[in-house]
């Protein structure tokens, strides 16, 4: 049987007009930095993938810096806070994170949207550079990037968006949102591994992670990746929003059936704002590495936690900054769907998730003990049902 993939999340497979583009430019040999024929040739396509991606965002070609990924650039992003404090949220990606660990983390509700509260008191403190994540790649909670934009200026605090999950799938206008710093990554919307953009606003601060040469305006040095590039931009040109929020049939009908089957499992951020692709199941006494070695088993592609923390088995921060517990968080998986999933690939998931479930599964009153009061009540009474 074909493996199904539902990790679009993790990485999207490349679409078709992405490899296409990369295939024809392979045989290139110019360097887009040198003057003849050849290299003007691939400064060409450089920026006529520069010009693709910035309308993608609606952004100016010249605000976009290209990157190795998009953990490059938010790291990029982040060495503009020379003597500012960083606050960001306790659910970003670890390429946030972990390349701030004197950072501030603002709390989180139990649906995983930041506290703007708490960040309004953080804020008042004196200058900082916020970073806060449009999407969140676990759950696919909205976050309010438009407000918190706002009041980032309203204290003079500088605002780096990650939009790596959010790009391609939600019809935003940056423009009007005015981050300082822009994270966008190729392979989330079907364009290769190993290519991202930060846009930075005229006048951000920005200070070169990578020196030794002109390119990207000085700054970022090094050798375009002339076929990286222009898959980047192949695929944003491709992007298509409307067809993407269709997605949310599929999921909400995947969620629905997994709920009836399995009366505990709870989805992550459910009550939020998501966006049209992502669920977070989380299935008490059912460990998510096991759900995931499991469905692989049988042909299924899904994911525990984030995909950058592969092969680390421990629950996800996300997850418990939404207060979930250790067992709780560590009972989760992801499952993303993407421009490439069909209905009948979900179906096919559901009919095999509730059979692996079926066949693990203790008896629902031996689970409660993970399960909030009111799930616990939910068991309870289907269990009496069923006597």
């Amino acid at each position: 049987m074909p493996s199904i993939y539902l990790d679009h999340n993790g990485t999207c497979p490349p679409r078709p007009e992405a490899v296409a583009a990369m295939v024809a430019v392979l045989s290139l040999p110019g360097n887009p930095s040198s003057v003849h024929a050849q290299g003007r040739e691939a400064r060409r396509r450089v920026e006529v993938a520069r010009r693709q991606v910035a309308d993608l965002v609606g952004l100016p070609p010249a605000t976009l810096i290209f990157t190795g990924s998009g953990t490059e650039a938010n790291a990029l992003a982040l060495a503009g806070a020379v003597g500012r404090r960083v606050i960001t949220s306790a659910i970003e990606h670890a390429s946030v994170l972990e390349a701030t660990l004197g950072a501030i983390r603002c709390p989180v509700t139990a649906d995983g949207v930041v506290d703007v509260g708490a960040l309004n008191g953080l804020l008042a403190g004196g200058p900082a550079l916020l970073s806060l994540m449009a999407v969140n790649n676990e759950t696919g909670v909205i976050q309010p990037v438009a407000e918190v934009a706002a009041l980032a200026r309203r204290h003079g605090a500088l605002f780096h968006c990650d939009a790596s999950q959010a790009v391609g799938r939600l019809s935003w206008d940056w423009a009007a949102i005015a981050p300082d710093y822009l994270t966008i990554s190729a392979h989330k919307i079907g364009g290769p591994q190993g290519v991202g953009a930060l846009a930075v606003r005229d006048g951000a601060p920005l200070s070169p992670l990578l020196r030794g040469g002109g390119q990207e305006r000085r700054r970022r040095a090094g050798t375009e990746n002339v076929a990286g590039i222009v898959g980047f931009g192949a695929a944003a040109a491709v992007c298509d929003v409307a067809a993407f929020n269709r997605l949310a049939n599929l999921r909400d009908g995947l969620e629905a059936r997994l709920r009836a089957a399995a009366p505990g499992l709870r989805v992550a951020g459910a009550g939020a704002d998501r966006v049209a692709n992502t669920s977070c199941l989380v299935t008490p006494g059912w460990r998510g590495e096991t759900q995931v070695m499991a469905l692989d088993l049988a042909g299924f592609a899904v994911s525990s936690g984030s995909a950058c923390s592969s092969g680390k088995v421990a629950a996800s921060h996300v997850l418990a900054a939404m207060g979930l517990t250790p067992d709780l968080a560590g009972s989760a998986i992801r499952v993303s769907l993407g421009w490439s999933t069909t209905a009948e690939e979900v179906g096919r998931f559901v009919d095999a998730w509730i059979g692996l479930h079926a066949r693990r599964a203790p008896s629902p009153v031996a689970q409660q003990a993970d399960l909030s009061p009111q799930d616990r009540q939910s068991v309870v009474s289907q269990t009496t049902r069923q006597q």
